[in-house]
């Protein structure tokens, strides 16, 4: 498994080794032994599944209490991932990060606790498969502002965003809670 940098400290992106012939391929998603010798030693306690078409814009989520590192992945489709660190002692804090992820590059992407995570659907549809360190608690859920005008994400929009009610109701980054 290939381990690639992203411009925020402890995210990353995995490429994994996929074996092709006529039949298809196949590709080790997941090893706990090799995870580790990247760098990802969280145990994972719950997978997720969602599937959404063009120009959805999902999150900025992140739970407060009870936060959750992501190891993210498409397997069909393609999304635009983004992620920006709210951990206070980080020295990439209040910065973002995009990282395209498709059913074709078959890649992942690793996101630590302390960071809002959210995406856009860049093809007709996107089906996104997630694994997460701790489980979902609705009453630390958090929601950062995706169109927060000081992190002046860009999200290579190509039309009109479709973006829940909960997520329009986003806080900005400044008033947002944060990690110590």
């Amino acid at each position: 498994m290939n381990k690639i940098k992203t411009t925020l400290q402890g995210v990353f992106v995995l490429e994994p080794k996929v074996f092709s012939d006529a039949r298809g391929f196949f590709l080790e998603s997941y090893n706990q032994r090799v995870m580790a010798e990247l760098g990802i030693g969280e145990g994972f306690v719950q997978d997720n599944h969602s599937h959404s078409t063009r120009n959805v814009v999902r999150g900025l989520h992140y739970q407060i209490q009870n936060p959750q590192g992501k190891l993210i992945r498409v397997i069909m489709g393609e999304i635009l991932d983004i992620v920006v660190d709210l951990r206070r002692g980080s020295r990439t804090f209040g910065n973002w990060d995009a990282v395209p992820l498709s059913g074709e590059n078959k890649r992942m992407l690793w996101i630590p606790a302390g960071f809002a995570h959210g995406f856009r659907v860049v093809s007709d549809g996107a089906h996104v498969l997630y694994k997460a360190t701790d489980f979902y608690a609705p009453e630390s859920e958090r929601t950062l502002a995706w169109n927060d005008a000081e992190l002046k994400i860009d999200w290579q929009l190509d039309g009109e965003p479709v973006v829940s009610p909960k997520d329009q109701r986003g806080v900005p980054f400044r008033d947002a809670e944060k990690f110590d």
